[in-house]
């Protein structure tokens, strides 16, 4: 009876989750993106849960980026850049970005797992969507310090023909790192990128905010990240 119930609440929370087409024209992204709320399937479909206290559900503007970075990427922080970068390669009228809505508290932080239940499952059913909605889509997902947290929780306990389908995670400033070693539980370590800066205690399992853990560090990072999730993209059959 509870396994009935369990697979009724799930259903119910796919239905509602479904994805609403519509002829929005996508854009590069910026503090917040439901692109795939609202666009629906698109080739690739990239799922970003963001840092503590980070307004919007992508990620806090920040003054400039490094000179190196393209149009697409200037005058955001990592999860935009992320996107764009994303965008840049397959088209933006290719990539569906979507970041998780939750709030990112300090508080939040110090639930068990690194993150609130509730995001953890705002995750979860946005990337079961994915999988189930969209057949021929490719799914990449990613998240920076409390969302690394919240990809860890969210993944790991998804179902492992939602988990087949993902083709890669990145995780930046990882609070998880050190307590789940060195890996997302349950997910291929092949098909994982976990980028902790030198000195960023966090990733060593500790409370401590180095100056390595801001985003203005992890910015300069993103062009790693998207080597590697395009990597795993153009692997994904």
């Amino acid at each position: 009876m509870l396994l009935l119930i369990f697979f009724v609440s799930w259903v119910s929370m796919l239905a509602s989750a479904a994805p609403v087409a519509s002829e929005k024209r996508q854009t590069w992204t910026g503090m917040w993106s439901a692109e795939f709320s609202y666009t629906g399937c698109k080739p690739v479909i990239f799922i970003w849960a963001r840092q503590t206290s980070a307004p919007g559900n992508m990620v806090r503007q920040i003054d400039a980026a490094p000179e190196a970075y393209t149009h697409a990427m200037q005058g955001v922080s990592v999860g935009p850049a992320l996107s764009n970068g994303l965008k840049t390669y397959f088209g933006a009228e290719n990539v569906a970005s979507q970041g998780v809505n939750y709030l990112a508290l300090i508080e939040t932080n110090f639930y068990p797992g690194g993150g609130p239940p509730y995001g953890i499952y705002e995750m979860q059913v946005l990337l079961a969507s994915a999988a189930i909605y969209c057949p021929q889509s490719k799914i990449v997902a990613a998240g920076y310090s409390q969302g690394a947290a919240i990809a860890h929780r969210a993944v790991e306990s998804l179902p492992q023909y939602v988990k087949d389908r993902i083709a890669g995670i990145v995780t930046f400033g990882d609070t998880q790192a050190f307590q789940d070693g060195g890996r997302i539980r349950g997910y291929p370590l092949e098909k994982t990128l976990i980028i902790c800066n030198p000195g960023d205690l966090v990733c060593l399992g500790t409370a401590y905010i180095a100056p390595t853990h801001f985003p203005e560090y992890y910015l300069q990072r993103v062009p790693e990240a998207v080597s590697f999730l395009v990597g795993r993209l153009l692997l994904t059959p």
